[in-house]
């Protein structure tokens, strides 16, 4: 009878076996096909970029084609990525270097010294700027920042560095309001949100033993913040930044409608100029000649390929500085 029940119980549990089993293949498979697709895509957008690109890469050459710095789609037919890559760089790594502390102030007050009623104040009003659409931001850019730049601080900047260093002129330009510092300044404002966030997180990650232990060597709350968070969340901080960075690189419509869309170098402060995204969108409807339209794919293959060299740069840095995953400073 006692073997009976046994046979009886472990033919019960033979099917159950099967069935986890078979089930924790199929979830291995649909997870690595998922995997494989999403890289199947990455490179097949980048492969049509270049493959419509080529035009422009065999007609110019890759390198030539980077430094060129003329763009004229209407007479010569001659088209040169710099003024584009030049821009994209400037505003984009500017925006970065205006944010990045402010943003890092706003995460750490968050973090740190905000009660838990204003913490959460702070962390909805950064997801609501977040979320306001990149044309929104435009406009508001256009009616309102741009006219009181201009008037109240690229005009009084410009007449004093006419009338003290009259050298400065041409770096300075023409301050219309709308150009590369209007644009830059827009960029800072909208990849705040994202560095903040992602320092927040890195910050609150950051194990409370490490408080406790600094704060029982009789650290004040600033140099527990200095020696014992900051230096733990500096991974997902940096990463964060970089992130941040690629998020400014590729913002095309409120960089489009505020940096003046100028084609050709060289570019002043308070002057026009152009980013890869900003030309594309601009250009891109008009394109009707094939070196035209195959020019503009390859700036496009271009950006692809610095959004994914930020992209792994990020990932880099956050491997070798995360704890345990090697020291570099």
């Amino acid at each position: 009878m006692k073997s009976e029940n046994q046979q009886f119980s472990s033919g019960k549990k033979l099917p159950h076996i099967i069935y986890l089993w078979l089930g924790d293949k199929i979830f291995k498979v649909v997870t690595v096909a998922l995997g494989a697709t999403i890289i199947l895509i990455t490179l097949g957008m980048a492969w049509v970029l270049f493959e419509e690109g080529s035009l422009a890469f065999y007609e110019f050459g890759f390198f030539e084609f980077l430094t060129e710095t003329t763009w004229d789609p209407a007479v010569q037919l001659v088209f040169g990525a710099w003024p584009f890559l030049f821009g994209t760089l400037v505003t984009s790594t500017a925006a970065l270097l205006i944010s990045f502390f402010p943003a890092l102030a706003v995460a750490i007050f968050s973090a740190e010294y905000a009660p838990k009623w204003l913490a959460e104040i702070i962390d909805n009003l950064i997801k609501l700027i977040a979320s306001i659409p990149s044309v929104v931001v435009g406009i508001w850019g256009i009616f309102i920042l741009a006219p009181w730049l201009r008037d109240a601080v690229y005009t009084p900047i410009t007449v004093w560095a006419e009338n003290n260093y009259p050298g400065l002129s041409p770096l300075l330009g023409n301050p219309m309001g709308y150009g590369i510092a209007t644009a830059t300044i827009v960029l800072a404002l909208m990849i705040v949100p994202y560095t903040t966030a992602l320092a927040k997180d890195a910050i609150k990650a950051v194990p409370k033993d490490q408080r406790e232990a600094s704060y029982a060597l009789g650290s004040t709350r600033w140099e527990v913040i200095r020696m014992a968070v900051l230096p733990n969340a500096r991974a997902g901080i940096i990463a964060g930044a970089i992130l941040s960075l690629g998020r400014a690189i590729g913002e095309t419509m409120a960089v489009a409608m505020l940096i003046g869309n100028k084609n050709t170098l060289p570019f002043s402060v308070f002057g026009a100029g152009a980013t890869i995204p900003s030309v594309i969108v601009n250009e891109f409807r008009e394109a009707v000649e094939s070196l035209h339209l195959s020019s503009l794919m390859a700036i496009g293959f271009i950006l692809f390929l610095i959004a994914l060299i930020v992209n792994l740069t990020a990932a880099y840095i956050q491997r070798k500085l995360s704890i345990g995953g090697g020291q570099v400073i």
